[in-house]
């Protein structure tokens, strides 16, 4: 349908554009949305910052707990070296102590093989030793022989409080009277033999009942 204007009076044009934003307005949305995206790259670039010091820190961690284990590993071979040589140690002492002991053992022989021989009418039927301590039996044919054999031990400056322990008589050998004794001494430290000395023999001084 055709509609016809017959007053001639143009009609009123209608706005067809939308509501107006204030500049203000716009000026705070778009420095709102700057701060976030601001805040937003801060917090990443401090996440990435902290990621990176955490990788540092866990691989100074990784690197420290392989050095812990290798550590333990040297203690353990340390441990089990020093096990070796306290064993070693061990053995060394006790063959310088058998050592010493047999040379020593020799000395003392030779020392109360000479004793005896500068004492008439005595000999040894027994040699007891403890450590440094030495025991004696053996038999004379008077007390004064086993005073003479204590004064001759006295004057070897091997051994040292002799100790008379028991003597009395008990005639062993028929027709003769003899003494049964024991006695005892400390070891002193060995001391240089004299030649003439060192040519004694143990086995001859360790006389029998009723021998000469």
């Amino acid at each position: 349908m055709i509609r016809i204007n017959l007053l001639g009076q143009e009609r009123p044009k209608t706005s067809r554009r939308g509501p107006s934003i204030p500049l203000e307005s716009s000026l705070r949305l778009i420095l709102f949305v700057a701060s976030i995206l601001i805040a937003f790259a801060v917090l990443f670039a401090m996440y990435h910052q902290k990621a990176n010091e955490l990788a540092a820190v866990q691989g100074r961690i990784s690197a420290l707990q392989a050095e812990k284990l290798r550590l333990q590993q040297t203690k353990l071979e340390v441990e089990q070296y020093e096990k070796q040589k306290a064993v070693l140690v061990q053995r060394i002492d006790v063959i310088e102590q058998l050592q010493a002991n047999r040379t020593g053992g020799q000395q003392l022989l030779q020392m109360v093989a000479t004793t005896v021989e500068h004492s008439s009418e005595l000999w040894l039927t027994s040699l007891t030793r403890k450590a440094d301590s030495l025991d004696i039996e053996g038999e004379a044919a008077s007390l004064d022989s086993i005073a003479n054999f204590m004064t001759q031990m006295k004057r070897s400056g091997y051994f040292g409080n002799i100790d008379i322990k028991e003597a009395a008589e008990n005639d062993i050998v028929k027709g003769a009277q003899t003494f049964a004794f024991k006695m005892s001494a400390q070891i002193a430290q060995p001391q240089s033999l004299q030649p003439a000395d060192a040519n004694a023999s143990a086995p001859a001084a360790l006389k029998q009942p009723g021998r000469s």
